[in-house]
């Protein structure tokens, strides 16, 4: 596919030299995130099971590592007009954090029927928000026309090099503490945690493992791999805002498909009792998607039995309607 060629470019600008660099500049701006082991979850799993926990930093998903490192690499004439964004959540809220510091004007679209929670925190960093569309790609076609209009740089969270480099800092910190680990486990929405992932395994130790986790109802990527092409499907309806693309981005995808081999399909209720896992097992507020990678593990128990293996806690923003859809849905497991 011709459109993909670009990416393919783009994707040799995704690597360890601009991940190093990134962690200089976001080391300005936020700590690293812990990497804890779990003594349950371990038991459950029956392996090493490690989080980490994304969902400690200030926006409460791995995200913001993106957004900074775009602000502090973009040149400054190029986002005079300010940047313009399309979420359901996480990306937005790590951009309207970001600009807020480099004194960036940033425009937020999000589809109607949002979580209102996300809504009045994206607000609150002094970022404009616009409500259209009944889903991600609505709002995202919508951006076309704003930016034909007003001149914005529309930021497409997961076809910008410079954002996963930001992201791959999480990597770096994973192999920084715990240097003998063996599997990688990441959900996968839009791609581009697990194509920084991915990439920093590849520079470091080929032979680490990397796991993606999808929805069932969201199974782009997936479907992908199966057609051995980019796929966009019809629908992406499931709790987990987080993994519910249509598609991967073309650059994530360019970057993966070659070397993601095992792909973790999870029902809806299987991601609704990830998050009662979470909380159980670890203590943590997880959003649908920042659980799935625990529920992963437990689909692939016997693949991982004996293995040093860290869980992605990619998020914890989870409102309170979905957490209470899953205290009273999920089964306790012993």
């Amino acid at each position: 596919m011709r459109m993909l060629k670009k990416y393919e470019k783009a994707s040799e600008r995704v690597s360890i030299k601009g991940v190093l660099k990134a962690r200089e500049a976001i080391s300005h701006y936020v700590q690293p995130t812990n990497l804890i082991y779990y003594s349950e979850l371990s038991r459950l799993i029956g392996c090493d099971a490690f989080v980490k926990h994304e969902n400690h930093m200030p926006t409460g998903s791995f995200k913001i590592r993106g957004a900074i490192n775009f602000f502090h690499t973009i040149p400054k004439e190029n986002v005079e007009n300010g940047v313009l964004v399309s979420t359901r959540g996480n990306h937005g809220l790590a951009m309207a954090w970001a600009s807020r510091w480099f004194n960036v004007p940033c425009t937020v679209v999000v589809p109607e029927n949002n979580n209102p929670e996300t809504n009045r925190i994206i607000e609150s960093f002094g970022t404009e928000l616009i409500v259209h569309g009944k889903d991600f790609y609505d709002a995202q076609f919508y951006c076309d026309e704003l930016v034909a209009a007003a001149g914005y740089y529309y930021v497409e969270q997961g076809n910008e090099p410079e954002m996963l480099n930001g992201i791959g800092t999480m990597g770096l910190e994973i192999f920084e503490d715990l240097s003998d680990v063996d599997v990688i486990i990441c959900p996968i929405g839009g791609g581009a945690g697990c194509a920084s992932l991915l990439k920093v395994a590849q520079a470091i130790n080929p032979g680490v493992e990397i796991i993606g986790v999808q929805a069932e109802r969201a199974a782009a990527f997936y479907q992908s791999l199966r057609k051995g092409d980019w796929v966009v499907i019809d629908h992406a309806d499931t709790v987990a805002d987080g993994l519910a693309a249509r598609s991967v981005f073309p650059l994530p995808y360019t970057i993966m498909k070659d070397h993601i081999q095992d792909v973790v399909l999870l029902s809806e209720d299987e991601i609704l009792e990830g998050i009662c896992l979470a909380l159980s097992t670890t203590h943590n507020l997880a959003e649908a998607a920042g659980a799935a990678s625990i529920m992963g593990a437990i689909k692939r128990k016997e693949k991982l039995a004996g293995k040093k293996v860290v869980l992605i806690m990619s998020g914890g923003n989870i409102d309170r309607e979905h957490l209470e859809q899953a205290l009273n849905h999920s089964p306790n497991r012993v």
